[in-house]
C-alpha cells in the first residue's frame, strides 16, 4: 500500500509538472511515468543511511526517502525556499538529510561518484551501500565503464541500477549495443548482472535487497537492469512522436506499473475503486496546494550568489557584493 500511494503521488506530480512547464510556470521537467515501480521498489529496499546517487528521474526515490513534496515543488520553481537556491535545473534536486545527492545533467557522472562514496564508507567501517541510478543511454558513457571496472576491482559496496527505458532520448537501445542485455556487461568487470521486470515493484524490491545484502557481506557490487518503458517524453524539450510509433506506446501502457499494482491490490481484496478515486483526488489536491504555496514564495535573493563560495567572504568579495546590491537597488533606491 505504501508503494502504491507513493507511485500515485509521483504520477500525479509528473502530470502536474508537465502542465506547469507547458504553461510557462516552470522551466523544465523530466518525467518518469512508467518507471515508478522500479524507483519505489528499489527505494523501499534501501536503508536510511544508504546513499543515493540519482540521474534526473528519481523523484519517486526522493519521496520514499522522506523528502517533502513542498521542497520538491519549491525546487521546480527555484524560489527562495529552494534548498539549492535556484542554482540547479528544475527536477535536479538534492536532500542532504535523506542522503540524496544532487542530480547532474551530464550522463553517467554519478556512477564513479557512487563508487567512491561506497569505498569511503567502507574505509570508515560504516555498514551502508550506495546506489547509482542511470538509464540505458548511460551504459554507453565512459563513466559507466570506468565506474564499474573500479567497483569490480575493489569490491565496492555499490548497487548499479540501470533503468532500461528503451531510449536514450530518441536513440533506441538496439542502436547502442549488441549485448543481449545490459546486465550482461557486468560480467566483464567481475560481478553479477541481473535482469528484472521493472514494472513489478516486488521483483525490483527483491533484487535490490539481495544486492544490498551481497554488498554488505563484502561480495562486491551488482548491476541490476530493470526493463521498463518511458511512457512520456524524455523531457519537456522532447517530442517522442517523432521517433516511436503510437502503437508501441499504447502497448507499453498496457503494462503501466501503477495500474498493475492497483490491479494486484484490488484482486487481493486490499483496495477498491472508491478508495482509489479518493486517493487520486487527495494527491492531486495536495500537489495543487504545494504549487499554490510555491508560487507565493518570492524569488531567490540575487545577492545569495555570493553565499556558499567561501567560508568567510574576503574584502574583495564584500566589495563586489556591495556593488551588486547598489546596482540592483538603483540610484533612487527603487528596485
Amino acid at each position: 500500500m505504501e508503494a502504491y500511494r507513493t507511485m500515485a503521488l509521483a504520477r500525479a506530480l509528473d502530470e502536474r509538472a508537465i502542465a506547469l512547464q507547458r504553461q510557462g510556470r516552470i522551466g523544465f521537467y523530466a518525467p518518469h511515468a512508467g518507471q515508478e515501480a522500479t524507483l519505489v521498489g528499489s527505494a523501499l529496499a534501501l536503508e536510511p543511511d544508504d546513499w543515493v546517487f540519482p540521474a534526473y528521474r528519481e523523484l519517486s526515490v526522493a519521496l520514499v526517502r522522506g523528502a517533502s513534496l513542498q521542497s520538491i515543488v519549491d525546487q521546480l520553481f527555484g524560489n527562495a525556499d529552494d534548498l539549492s537556491k535556484g542554482r540547479q535545473m528544475p527536477n535536479h534536486f538534492a536532500f542532504r538529510d535523506q542522503h540524496f545527492v544532487s542530480a547532474s545533467s551530464p550522463i553517467g557522472t554519478q556512477i564513479p561518484q557512487a563508487v567512491g562514496a561506497a569505498l569511503a564508507a567502507r574505509y570508515r567501517r560504516e555498514p551502508v551501500v550506495t546506489i547509482a541510478y542511470f538509464g540505458d543511454g548511460a551504459t554507453s558513457s565512459s563513466d559507466f565503464h570506468a565506474g564499474l571496472n573500479f567497483a569490480g576491482v575493489f569490491h565496492a559496496p555499490t548497487i548499479f541500477l540501470c533503468q532500461n527505458n528503451q531510449f536514450a532520448i530518441s536513440f533506441p537501445r538496439d542502436r547502442q549495443t549488441k549485448s543481449a542485455t545490459l546486465a550482461v556487461k557486468a560480467e566483464a568487470y567481475g560481478f553479477p548482472g541481473v535482469v528484472v521486470d521493472g514494472n513489478d515493484v516486488r521483483a525490483v524490491y527483491a533484487a535490490v535487497r539481495t544486492a544490498r545484502a551481497r554488498a554488505l557481506a563484502g561480495d562486491g557490487p551488482t548491476l541490476i537492469e530493470a526493463q521498463v518503458y518511458r511512457l512520456g517524453p524524455h523531457s519537456t524539450s522532447d517530442d517522442p512522436r517523432r521517433y516511436r510509433p503510437d502503437a508501441e506506446v499504447a502497448a507499453a501502457r498496457e503494462r503501466d506499473p501503477v495500474h498493475r499494482l492497483k490491479t494486484e491490490l484490488v484482486n487481493a481484496g486490499l483496495w477498491d475503486e472508491a478508495r482509489d478515486a479518493a486517493l487520486w483526488e487527495e494527491v492531486r489536491a495536495t500537489i495543487a496546494g504545494a504549487v499554490a504555496r510555491a508560487e507565493q514564495v518570492p524569488p531567490v535573493d540575487p545577492l545569495s550568489l555570493f553565499d556558499d563560495v567561501v567560508a568567510e567572504r574576503s574584502a574583495r568579495l564584500e566589495e563586489q557584493r556591495s556593488g551588486c546590491a547598489a546596482h540592483l537597488t538603483g540610484p533612487k533606491g527603487v528596485p
